[in-house]
Order: structure tokens, then C-alpha cells, then sequence
């Protein structure tokens, strides 16, 4: 509530009085989303604000300083600087905060719209807009509404109230909630939910206390106490109330957002293990149930005086399982020679299930504990707090900056790493299909060679991070390399979030359909320095 036009309408006097007469020293910006203007008084005082842009969170923050940094700052609005605080005001009805300036009639609103706030400048009423977010160009024309005629208190319920009982938008959110859980609002008459809204009106004019509460895993500043109050803040005080929620609010949004990838770190992990542990027992559920190397060589070697030169087969009886059966031969290469191979290849078996007996007992190991540390982030009092909550993280080794050591052993493709994104490549079409289907999440970029056979390439999405476009390249390079034109001068390359992918009903193994992609051309071939 605290871009709400009733609490905006206490801000604006207040700010009035707080900076009638500064006198604007600074406007920059040093960080996405947002624009810092310094005030100073006539005896050098200094008053800061500091607003938020971004769609997420918009809000006017007032911090008691600011230092500037050296670098990686950029200044803005130099028509704005030297002007002098005449006024603040709300716009009626609305979430917009206008400065008024002494010189000229300037002005400078900050839009506090949640999906797409601005800060518009007008350095004279007729001189076009100056706008912070250049995307917004309706922006440029935005105008408060009319103020309208001051009703009657017996009036107020009245005005505000339309027939079918809605109420408007100033009144929505946390008001309309506060009339429906706690006054009764919804199965009251329309008579009486004009009164109620008359009431209500009265305390939003003059709140006793401003509330920041927690509700529905937000951290809000209120005008009416609902969900878990967190701090009961003097009425008084506007700008003290602002100045004590933002903090508290963009410390609780770092924690969440810290929270929700570390739960779809650990989600992610556990799936993952899950799944690498289950494709092993597959494999090791095979080479147990079939015909081993060491049983055919056997057979061939009991059988050696019955092979004729250049025999392509053996028809046995098989002492193992006392059924008949036929073992291909090769006919250039001796019986001798064929068993020691399959002698060779059965203790290469055994190896590899010893392997995958390690694997197996390694993965659900890894899915259990990432089980565990997901139930431990979620009932974990120390877990609450950002600052245990970093501490917990490294102690677990789960900082998601971190690229995986053992990636490599730990998934079944082949894995290659690229400036901290990780890049998988299919190893046939039915790993396409696990890679594709299973493994890539929707925002992890999907490539492969155009119109040709290959591997499913995918570059694992990392929050906050758009792949580098080397990156994109040398996966594509991967892509090209993996597919039917490893040999071709230049490799056309299919690149798309993988949401865009689809496998059609009764589509063959890695056969899938692209809604909407863009074609890169590469020269095909690893450009990593070992390969998988």
C-alpha cells in the first residue's frame, strides 16, 4: 500500500513541508531500475530519494544518506538540477507523486505503476516529456485526472461505492480486503456497504497507525492491520513509516528470491539424482538378465573342435541353461581370437557394473540428502533470516553461482563447461529424448543442426544471466559437430528456449517440433580443449 493513493495523499503534504525550498543538487542512477535525486537546503542540509523502477517493486525510498559510487554512475535529467521544491501532491485518485518546482512550473512524477513504473520530467508545462523508462512513450503524455468536488461525509460511502457493490480501484487490495475479512463488506446490502465504505474512508484520511504486515508471503506497508502486523508505525509520520518498510521489505524480497532458487537448486538436484540412479538399475537390470561375454566365450571355447574354417555361426547346446543356441562367428577371425575378446569385453563388464552399482548407491545418496536440505529449508528457524540463510548455504556447498565439479559423472550426456554455463549434448535419440524432455527446463536454450540428424544440444539458464552470445556459438559449433554435417565448411543451427519445443504423440525417439527458433552458422566442431 505504500504506492496506494491514500497513503500517497498523507506523503505528499508531508513531503511538502519536509522540502519546500531544497534545492536539487544531484540526479543519477548506478543501478538497473533506479534514479537517485539529491536535495539540499539552504544551509546544506541533505535529503535523498531514491526510486525504485523496477516492475517487481516500485517505490519511493527516502534513505537519511546516500553515497554516491565512483564508478559504473551516470547522470541524468541535468535540466532538473538547481530547481527548487515549490510542492508535492498526489494525483487525485491515482499512484503518482509530483514534485512542482518554483522555476518555470516544472515537474517531475514518479509513476508508481507495478508493472510498468516511470519517472516523467517536464522541465515547462508545454515542453515535451523527459521520460526515465524510454519504452513507456505513452508515458509522455500521461496528465492527472480532474480532482473531483469533495463529497459530503454522508456522501463519501455513497460516491465511492458503485451499484453493483464493486469497489474502485484506490479502495482494491488491502482496503477491499480489510472491509471483506473484517467488516463484513460482501453479504451486506448496498446501503450498508456505502457506510462501510464512509468509515473506512474516515480512518484512511487520518490513520491512527501505518501497519507493516506480512501477508501472503509479502512484506507490505498498510493502512489497516491485516495478516501478521509486523511493526505499528505512528500515523503521524509518513516519511518515517516509508523510510522504516522499504528496508524491511527489499531484505524480505532477497530472502524469498535466495529461498526459491535454493529450493529449485535442490528440487532440481534431487530429480536429477533420482533419475541418473534409475537408468543405472536399468542398465544394471540388463547385463544381468542377458547373456554375458564371459558365457559366450565359454560356449565358443567348449565347442572349439565342432567350428568349421570360416564359420559364421554356432548352433549349441547351452550347458548354462541346457536349451539350444546360436552364437554368431566371425569368419576371418579365429574361435580363439573371437572368445579372448568376449573375455575381454566380460571383464570390462564387470567393471562396469561395479560402476554402476557405485553410481546407483552415489545418486539416491545425493537425491535423499537434497530431500533432506529441502525439508531443512523449510523448517529451519535460522533459515528465516538472509543472513543464516547465506551461512547455511555455504556450509552445504549450494551456492547457485557454483558450477558443479562432477557434472560430468553425474549426468548421462556429455558435458562441457563455458564461461560458468553449462552445456549438455545428447548422446543418441533416446538421450535427446531424456535430455530434452526430462532434463532441459523451459528457459535453458535448446539448439541443434538444422534439417539434419544429431544431438539435442541445451545450455542450462542461470537466473539473471542471458548466455553470453561466444557461448551460444561454440554450442552451436557442438551441435554441428554431433549431427550428419560434422563435416560440412558451415553448419546451419536451430537456437530456441526450450519452451518452444515440443515431441509430437507417436513422434520417433528424438524427433521433436520447434515453434519458433533463430539459425546461427558455425563451422562444426569441439571447441573445447578435451572431449566427452
Amino acid at each position: 500500500m505504500h504506492t496506494n493513493y491514500y497513503f500517497l495523499r498523507q506523503l505528499a503534504p508531508a513531503l511538502t513541508v519536509r522540502l519546500r525550498g531544497y534545492r536539487v543538487a544531484s540526479c543519477f542512477s548506478q543501478e538497473k531500475d533506479e534514479l537517485v535525486v539529491g536535495l539540499l537546503d539552504a544551509l546544506g542540509g541533505e535529503f535523498w530519494l531514491k526510486a525504485q523502477l523496477g516492475a517487481a517493486f516500485p517505490a519511493l525510498a527516502l534513505p537519511e544518506s546516500f553515497h554516491r559510487a565512483r564508478q559504473n554512475s551516470v547522470d541524468l535529467l541535468p535540466e532538473l538540477l538547481g530547481r527548487t521544491v515549490a510542492h508535492v501532491e498526489a494525483w487525485p485518485q491515482d499512484r503518482v507523486l509530483q514534485f512542482t518546482f518554483v522555476e518555470d512550473n516544472a515537474t517531475l512524477a514518479f509513476k508508481l505503476y507495478g508493472p510498468r513504473p516511470n519517472a516523467i520530467f517536464r522541465p515547462t508545462p508545454s515542453a515535451p516529456a523527459q521520460l526515465f523508462h524510454q519504452r513507456y512513450a505513452a508515458d509522455a503524455t500521461l496528465l492527472p485526472s480532474p480532482a473531483p468536488t469533495p463529497p459530503a461525509t454522508a456522501e463519501a460511502g455513497r460516491a465511492e461505492v458503485m451499484p453493483s457493490g464493486k469497489l474502485p480501484p484506490a479502495l482494491s487490495d488491502l482496503p477491499g480486503r480489510f472491509l471483506r475479512e473484517q467488516r463484513g463488506y460482501d453479504p451486506a446490502p448496498l446501503a450498508q456497504k456505502q457506510l462501510l465504505v464512509a468509515e473506512l474512508l474516515r480512518e484512511l484520511e487520518s490513520p491512527a497507525h501505518y501497519y507493516i504486515i506480512y501477508l501472503d508471503g509479502r512484506t507490505r506497508l498498510s493502512l489497516v492491520p491485516l495478516g501478521a502486523v509486523l511493526e505499528t508505525l505512528p500515523g503521524t509520520d509518513p516519511i518515517a513509516a516509508l523510510r522504516r518498510f522499504v528496508p524491511q521489505a527489499l531484505a524480505r524480497r532477497a530472502l524469498e528470491t535466495e529461498r526459491r532458487q535454493l529450493r529449485q537448486l535442490l528440487e532440481r538436484r534431487a530429480e536429477e539424482a533420482a533419475t541418473s540412479a534409475q537408468l543405472a538399475s536399468q542398465r544394471l537390470h540388463a547385463l544381468a538378465h542377458e547373456a554375458g561375454y564371459r558365457h559366450r566365450a565359454d560356449l565358443i571355447m567348449a565347442n572349439l573342435h565342432t567350428i568349421a574354417p570360416g564359420a559364421t555361426e554356432l548352433e549349441v547346446v547351452d550347458f548354462y541353461t541346457n536349451e539350444p543356441t546360436t552364437l554368431k562367428l566371425k569368419p576371418l577371425e579365429k574361435p580363439q581370437r573371437t572368445a579372448e575378446n568376449l573375455y575381454r569385453k566380460a571383464k570390462n563388464q564387470q567393471i562396469e557394473e561395479k560402476q554402476l552399482q557405485t553410481r546407483i548407491a552415489r545418486r539416491e545418496t545425493e537425491a535423499l540428502q537434497a530431500l533432506e536440505q529441502l525439508e531443512e529449508l523449510e523448517t529451519q528457524p535460522a533459515l528465516q533470516e538472509l543472513r543464516g540463510l547465506r551461512t547455511w548455504r555455504k556450509q552445504h556447498g549450494l551456492d547457485p553461482a557454483a558450477t558443479p565439479a562432477k557434472a560430468a559423472n553425474e549426468l548421462p550426456f556429455k558435458v562441457f563447461e563455458d564461461h560458468g554455463f553449462t552445456i549438455l549434448v545428447g548422446r543418441n535419440a533416446q538421450n535427446n529424448d531424456l535430455l530434452t524432455q526430462k532434463y532441459a527446463h523451459k528457459e535453458d536454450l535448446w539448439l541443434h543442426a538444422k534439417d539434419v540428424t544429431g544431438s539435442h544440444v541445451v545450455i542450462r539458464h542461470r537466473a539473471g544471466q542471458p548466455v553470453p552470445e561466444p557461448v551460444v556459438e561454440r554450442a552451436a559449433q557442438l551441435a554441428g559437430w554431433y549431427s550428419r554435417r560434422q563435416h560440412d565448411s558451415l553448419c546451419p543451427v536451430t537456437v530456441t528456449p526450450k519452451k518452444f519445443v515440443r515431441k509430437p504423440k507417436g513422434a520417433l525417439p528424438g524427433q521433436v517440433v520447434v515453434e519458433r527458433e533463430r539459425v546461427v552458422l558455425v563451422v562444426p566442431g569441439n571447441p573445447f580443449e578435451h572431449t566427452q
